[in-house]
């Protein structure tokens, strides 16, 4: 484990090799798991004016979840987006190649919404857990969601780091990413150097 700031990160992370193709997983983090993804308190009433804005274009069986059971589950400070049948987030929608997009993202890339998602579908494959004033980032590596995605960072030689600066620099700002990439550069010089 290394430390940036206020930041524990896993050694994977700076490691692995790691760049999404909705080709090929089709979307599989949002409609694969048993859970939704987690939600910060500070972000309900914006999931709540995205459900507004995006609620004509889900699918019927997520608008009858949402109608029963609400857009998150979960209380105090432990919340998650609903799923429907346990599978798919409820702001799922299809595109003509049969990939899971979301709702919420396509909206924001429209200019319809000035939130790109949740901060932790946003960081996906990276989880971070808060501890005492402390954020420990871990790779989440799930082989049925990531294995495609390893596959193609190896071949486009991307890292998880480089890959993950959008929502990094979101969750923390630039000035701590620029700290994150370099010193995970200088983990893996280090390493390759040592051999």
């Amino acid at each position: 484990m290394f430390r940036v700031q206020h930041a524990i990160i896993a050694d994977d992370v700076a490691h692995a090799k790691f760049a999404c193709d909705l080709s090929l997983c089709k979307g599989a983090c949002c409609v694969v798991g048993e859970a939704g993804a987690p939600v910060e308190r500070g972000e309900l009433a914006v999931l709540q004016r995205a459900y507004e804005t995006v609620k004509g274009e889900l699918r019927e069986r997520a608008r009858e979840v949402v109608d029963q059971h609400g857009l998150v589950r979960g209380k105090k400070d432990n919340f998650e987006l609903s799923c429907t049948d346990g599978r798919e987030c409820v702001f799922v929608t299809y595109d003509q190649n049969n990939v899971a997009i979301c709702a919420i993202q396509k909206a924001w890339m429209e200019a319809r919404l000035n939130w790109p998602k949740p901060l932790s579908c946003h960081l996906f494959p990276l989880r971070i857990t808060r501890i005492a004033g402390t954020d420990y980032i871990n790779f989440e590596y799930i082989p049925e969601l990531c294995s495609s995605a390893c596959r193609n960072g190896e071949s486009e030689g991307v890292y998880l780091s480089e890959f993950s600066e959008p929502a990094l620099t979101r969750a923390y700002g630039s000035s701590w990413y620029q700290e994150f990439r370099e010193t995970c550069r200088t983990i893996r010089q280090n390493e390759f150097t040592e051999v």
